[in-house]
């Protein structure tokens, strides 16, 4: 079996359009806040966005690339292209059959969706665009990056709403530790900050209604009531340590364990008892061949609404036992919200760079303990500490649990 690394990563995010923006920002406690901009909120009780800024297609693509794309297509592309430019894969030195494309949508384009169906009402059936179908298709990410790359090998659309990242990439690991492909392009990418978008999730009670941007997304915080919806592209390359070797590849860390599960339970709340997270973390570490005690840092996926924040805790206890109480714990959402599909990628990003930094990022906005969540949250100012293994955790509505672990190498 095959050693999996990380030799490229790209991207874009409410805080950062490319990974370098993007950690700075991080290291600087920037919150990507906002009031939604693209249509009137008056009648929502949510009125902030994590919405990508200053984002226009035309500057990293032509214009009729950019058309052929809605604009989650347009992000995960972006990304893919900073990634594969920072691995310096020169894919015509490359078998292009054994380069794969993994890289997920929670949703695909809502606003697509949207802004078609209401052409549909008001001008009939013949206005729409008759490029509709492949603007709007959850999988047409995964396919404009093979498009984009020349990747030839398996492409997929794994959704599992917002775990849909990290189960990409822990697909991706699969993919390449058992020798179906040499590389992959994996990750995640969502864009719905759409009327739709935000009353649906409104309407389930999810999102905040807070309009200060510092106690918005307070993951842990006792007077959390709901998350930030963003929008954003992450995305990595995985290749096998012999692949990399072999063409004198940086590398930045190795993925060593992933674990996916399900609670089976409800469709919008975990396992109150954590069994099924924990059962994630689990697999995790025993394909990693680490014990709990020797895991620094876990990236939760820590969304900022009661439920959720409450019982990651109390997985995280679960899996852990008494080394709960002496890790790491951080959640980026308090930063650039819940990117959907898009946050596992991001995060795994994060950290990859706090492991080649030595820096946890502080849970910004973290003020107000809650005696049910009594980790160590990271609250207040970041933290400069070595960080040889780091775990990532996503939940997606349906039950969805993944973990993955990254190692210094």
């Amino acid at each position: 079996m095959n050693r999996v690394v990380v030799t490229g990563m790209g991207a874009v995010t409410p805080i950062g359009n490319n990974v370098n923006e993007f950690w700075e920002s991080i290291k600087a406690g920037k919150v990507g806040f906002a009031p939604i901009s693209g249509f009137d909120t008056e009648k929502y009780s949510a009125k902030l966005a994590a919405e990508v800024k200053n984002f226009d297609p035309a500057t990293y693509m032509d214009r009729k690339a950019a058309r052929r794309m809605d604009r989650f297509s347009q992000l995960a592309v972006v990304a893919a292209n900073e990634a594969i430019t920072d691995a310096a894969i020169d894919v015509l030195q490359e078998n292009p059959y054994r380069l794969s494309v993994i890289v997920g949508s929670g949703v695909g384009s809502l606003m697509g969706i949207e802004r078609e169906h209401e052409k549909l009402l008001e001008k009939g059936p013949k206005k729409i665009n008759p490029l509709t179908a492949p603007l709007v298709l959850g999988n047409m990410a995964a396919a404009n990056i093979a498009i984009q790359l020349g990747f030839k090998g398996k492409c997929l659309d794994t959704v599992t709403a917002c775990a849909t990242g990290t189960n990409s990439i822990g697909e991706a690991f699969r993919s390449i530790k058992y020798g179906e492909c040499d590389v992959a392009a994996a990750g995640g990418v969502d864009s719905s900050v759409s009327p739709l978008g935000v009353a649906a999730f409104q309407s389930l009670t999810a999102l905040t209604s807070s309009t200060d941007p510092y106690r918005a997304s307070i993951p842990f915080d006792k007077e959390r009531n709901g998350f930030v919806t963003g929008e954003g592209a992450g995305i990595l390359i995985l290749e096998s340590l012999e692949h990399a070797k072999e063409r004198g590849a940086k590398i930045y860390a190795e993925i060593t364990g992933y674990g996916a599960t399900c609670d089976a339970n409800h469709v919008t709340t975990p396992l109150e008892d954590g069994s099924g997270m924990a059962e994630a973390i689990r697999l995790a570490l025993n394909e990693a061949e680490i014990s709990p005690e020797e895991v620094d840092y876990v990236n939760a996926h820590g969304t900022s609404t009661v439920y959720n924040d409450l019982y990651e805790t109390v997985a995280i206890k679960r899996a852990f036992g008494k080394k709960a109480y002496d890790l790491r714990i951080n959640s980026t959402k308090s930063m650039t919200g819940h990117l959907f599909g898009a946050s596992g990628a991001v995060e795994l990003i994060t950290c990859i760079k706090s492991i080649n930094e030595s820096y946890i990022h502080p849970t910004v906005g973290l003020k107000v303990d809650d005696p049910e969540c009594d980790l160590d949250y990271t609250k207040g100012e970041g933290i400069h500490t070595d960080v040889n293994i780091a775990l990532s955790n996503s939940l997606g509505f349906g039950g969805h649990n993944a973990a993955i672990v990254v190692r210094k190498i």
